[in-house]
């Protein structure tokens, strides 16, 4: 049997072994999919998370639960060496191992992109994953169960001001959702005001959203700015020292919490750890199949798709344009990597990937969103609920969408969950401690009565 490897579990790398196992019989190719992550992230669900409105688990799509004859290693690839055929793998308990193969497929994904801004290491927090979605959502129900015991002053000004740096889908669509939590929070906390709240959202362009037109862009920032958050247009951050946010313009406030959206960084294994061909971005060079390479010098045995790879936009009137790493291509690409590889493996020609953009859609919180296509805009409730509908039927497994409409239907007679877990990230902190105080008694203050 033929060796199979696909490196991540993502998008298209979830997609191609789903697929894969429809298409080839058990006899025809042995599967294995490597990554360090037991899941999928359906990445579309993770602002929802961040505002409660879909439990973090429903945003997760189990390898082990749909992915029943591929052969699944916990790890993360740390080097590929295709002349040998082999991938060096640094398994999640610290040893490494090295796995052979026949054919590779790499759907390693992005990174998050970070620049050399002081603090940012430190401070910030992404919104690439499941578990920082929900570190989210707990720091910022934290704060207000901080804030609210607090007399007006510095600390409880920095508890409640929130800033996102990167104007890109995920983070307008984590901003307004985390906004409209923040908003949805004021009734069960009464301490804090509406005018209490600081919510930051910084851009170095001089629009958001740049998958949508100027005209929708506006719409959007103007609606933000409705709702009482700032927008930053033309700005960048250029220190985050100790939560000290300081701007290009000169405006400096405190903030608590700092998500960092910028977009996608280049994956460090496949910029700099493989011998398969990668352009200046450090992008995997793919011809339009999917296959790695190009026409004039193929890489046998080599497929890539979604963020990692430079997979040409047919469909775009630009000549050499490139997808962008959306979920929206890497889904359809992972599709299309099952497609073809069954096709070879049999002796068949692989087709091309050829995709129309079905269109923008962004969720703004609850009841807001916007959809464009074309000339065509939609905004408000009815965008809102497109969204909806669209992802229940994109997310994949029927299990998966009764759990999520399941949840929706129940936020909508009870409202969201609004307990924080924050402590979990330190399960054994009660019991290290024995339920004695951390706070030393001489630091304690005395509240002015």
């Amino acid at each position: 049997m033929r060796r199979i490897l696909i490196v991540g579990g993502g998008y298209a790398g979830f997609y191609a072994a789903w697929k894969l196992e429809k298409r080839l019989r058990s006899g025809d190719a042995e599967v294995t999919l490597v990554d360090r992550r037991p899941y999928m992230t359906y990445q579309p669900f993770l602002p929802e998370v961040v505002a409660g409105s879909i439990e973090a688990r429903h945003a997760a799509v189990s390898h082990r639960r749909h992915l029943s004859r591929t052969r699944l290693v916990a790890g993360m690839v740390t080097a590929i060496d295709h002349a040998h055929r082999v991938v060096t793998v640094a398994h999640v308990d610290g040893h490494g191992i090295e796995l052979g193969y026949d054919v590779i497929v790499v759907t390693a994904g992005a990174v998050t992109r970070k620049f050399a801004v002081p603090g940012i290491a430190e401070q910030a927090i992404g919104l690439k994953n499941v578990e920082e979605a929900v570190a989210i959502r707990d720091k910022l129900l934290t704060a207000f169960d901080l804030a609210s015991g607090l007399a007006p002053g510095p600390r409880r000004r920095k508890l409640l001001t929130v800033t996102f740096v990167g104007g890109g889908f995920t983070g307008v669509e984590g901003f307004g959702e985390l906004l409209s939590l923040a908003t949805a929070l004021l009734k069960r906390y009464p301490e804090v005001s509406r005018d209490e709240l600081r919510f930051h959202l910084v851009e170095a362009s001089g629009r958001i959203l740049p998958e949508v037109t100027d005209r929708p862009g506006r719409w959007v920032v103007n609606s933000l700015e409705r709702r009482g958050a700032s927008v930053h247009l033309n700005t960048q951050v250029t220190s985050t020292v100790g939560g000290h946010v300081v701007l290009s313009t000169g405006e400096e406030f405190d903030s608590e919490l700092i998500v960092w959206t910028t977009g996608n960084g280049v994956n460090p294994v496949i910029g700099r750890h493989t011998d398969l061909p990668v352009d200046q971005r450090g992008l995997i060079v793919v011809r339009p199949d999917l296959r790695v390479g190009t026409d004039d010098d193929p890489v046998p045995d080599a497929w890539a798709a979604g963020d990692d790879a430079a997979v040409p936009d047919l469909a775009s009137p630009v000549p050499g344009a490139l997808t962008v790493p959306n979920a929206q291509h890497a889904y359809r690409q992972g599709k299309l990597l099952a497609r073809n590889i069954a096709a070879t493996l049999k002796g068949k020609r692989p087709r091309k990937y050829l995709h129309h953009s079905l269109g923008a859609i962004a969720t703004l919180g609850i009841g807001r969103g916007i959809f464009q296509y074309g000339r065509l805009v939609i905004t408000g409730l009815p965008a809102w609920l497109m969204h909806r509908g669209y992802h229940v039927l994109a997310v994949p497994s029927w299990e998966r969408k009764i759990r999520v409409l399941a949840i929706w239907l129940t936020a909508a007679v009870f409202g969201r969950d609004i307990v924080s877990l924050a402590s979990v990230q330190h399960p054994r902190a009660a019991f290290v401690t024995g339920g004695e105080s951390t706070v030393p008694t001489e630091s304690v203050s005395r509240t002015a009565e």
